[in-house]
């Protein structure tokens, strides 16, 4: 079985290409692609070299992201799910390739134990299940009582979602960006542009909470004065390394927490939340590209700033 793919064959460089797919088993569904999106943070470094790990060597199939319907069911699989809209994070079914998550593909197979039917999301939409169980997982790591002051550093789709789920959990919320057309889209009490003044001069009053999710440590450090004796910093970016004074932490007593990913069933429940219309995230989808331009869209998704989240089109080819 053959399928076109995204291919990061080497640093710097990503290409539409035709691949070769195993063969799938009697668990598996197979899934014709309708839509994707790129991920900023781990496709960022895949294309920059910068996952070492043997299982992500390249070249890989990129991806996490992937919409698409039922094509076929395996023998195992009840015949219901044929046709069904789909969501799938990632597919190991490639002949010589490695997968990372695999999700970039025209077709792609794998167990139905990994696949969430959409069950009333746009399917569009259904490209921000992974991000939003993200954000989720972080706020639910939180324990929120309601009431506390919630400061969010970043608004890229993360920290968008993570601010929209903490108020609906009765956060007090803040969110700090210093891109215009991201805080345009921002849901919360209070929203910062810290391009045209310093944060510390905007809060006057200590936040119980930061959400670290714009992936900078220098934002992160400038933004520890504001924090509240006993507070908690969750760190809901992406980072190589750690790097902050740890003075100001010591002082405040404060408690780090790191989320990795999302915990069983939340992307179910990330589902529901958007479904019933609880959780708004259409304004989140910023841009639209086929995936015969692959290059440009890469280049808008990894380095336009007002690029929140780019939604690849398959059904062009």
């Amino acid at each position: 079985m053959r399928s076109q793919a995204v291919v990061i064959s080497e640093p710097g460089h990503v290409e539409l290409r035709e691949v070769a797919l195993n063969r799938p088993g009697p668990d598996d569904l197979l899934i014709e692609t309708a839509f994707t999106s790129i991920s900023a943070g781990t496709e960022r470094m895949l294309l920059a070299g910068q996952m070492p790990h043997p299982m992500l060597s390249l070249p890989v199939v990129p991806g996490y992201e992937t919409v698409g319907r039922v094509a076929e069911v395996g023998a195992n699989v009840p015949a219901e799910w044929a046709g069904q809209w789909v969501y799938i994070g990632g597919a190991l079914c490639y002949d010589g390739l490695n997968a990372a998550w695999g999700g970039q593909s025209q077709r792609l197979f794998a167990p139905q134990s990994r696949t969430i039917p959409l069950d009333g999301v746009a399917p569009e939409q259904g490209v921000l299940l992974a991000l939003t169980a993200t954000a989720l997982h972080g706020i639910d790591l939180l324990s929120l009582q309601g009431g506390e002051r919630l400061l969010v550093l970043g608004q890229g789709p993360v920290g968008q979602l993570a601010a929209r789920l903490a108020q609906r959990q009765g956060a007090v919320v803040t969110v700090a960006d210093r891109i215009a057309s991201r805080l345009a889209r921002s849901v919360a009490e209070s929203v910062i542009n810290v391009s045209a003044q310093p944060l510390n001069e905007q809060i006057t009053a200590p936040v119980d909470i930061i959400v670290e999710a714009s992936g900078s440590m220098a934002a992160l450090a400038e933004a520890l004065p504001l924090l509240n004796s006993n507070g908690t910093i969750l760190l809901l970016g992406y980072y190589q390394t750690l790097n902050l004074p740890y003075m100001p932490l010591f002082l405040k007593q404060a408690r780090l927490l790191t989320a990795k990913e999302w915990a069983a069933n939340d992307l179910q429940r990330s589902r529901d939340l958007i479904a019933s219309g609880a959780l708004e995230v259409g304004s989140l989808l910023t841009h639209r590209m086929p995936v015969t331009q692959i290059e440009a869209a890469y280049e808008t998704a990894l380095n336009d700033p007002d690029c929140l989240k780019l939604v690849l089109e398959w059904e062009t080819l």
